[in-house]
C-alpha cells in the first residue's frame, strides 16, 4: 500500500464543503461529483467529503500537522474549536480532536521532541 483516501460521510454536502474549506483553509481542490468533494493534502493523500446521511457523523481520521498550536488558532479564527490538546504515543505526540457539524472525529496530531 502506497497511499490514503480517506472518506469522511456528512449529512449536507453543501454545508460541509463550506465547513470543511475553513477547516483546510482553502476551497476543495476537485469536485468529482455534485454530492463529493477532495482536498489533496499530499501526493499521496486525500480526503474526500461525501454526502451519505445514513452513515455522517461515525469516521475518525488523523491528520499531521506541523505546528498543532498554530493550525488550532487558524481553526479558533474560523469558529472551529478543539478539544484541548493531549499528549499520546508515550511522550511523542500531542494530539487534539476536532469534531464536524455531523459529528465525524478529526483529529490533528503533531510529533513533538
Amino acid at each position: 500500500m502506497r497511499a490514503v483516501l480517506a472518506v469522511v460521510p456528512v449529512q449536507e454536502i453543501d454545508k460541509a464543503i463550506e465547513w470543511y474549506s475553513g477547516f483546510f483553509g482553502r476551497d476543495a481542490d476537485t469536485r468529482p461529483m455534485d454530492s463529493l468533494a477532495e482536498w489533496h493534502l499530499s501526493e499521496l493523500g486525500v480526503v474526500q467529503v461525501f454526502e451519505d446521511p445514513e452513515r455522517a457523523g461515525r469516521t475518525a481520521v488523523n491528520l499531521t500537522v506541523d505546528d498543532l498550536d498554530g493550525t488550532l488558532r487558524r481553526l479558533s479564527e474560523q469558529s472551529i474549536e478543539s478539544r484541548d490538546p493531549q499528549i499520546v504515543s508515550g511522550g511523542r505526540q500531542r494530539l487534539a480532536v476536532v469534531q464536524d457539524p455531523d459529528g465525524n472525529n478529526l483529529g490533528l496530531i503533531e510529533s513533538v521532541g
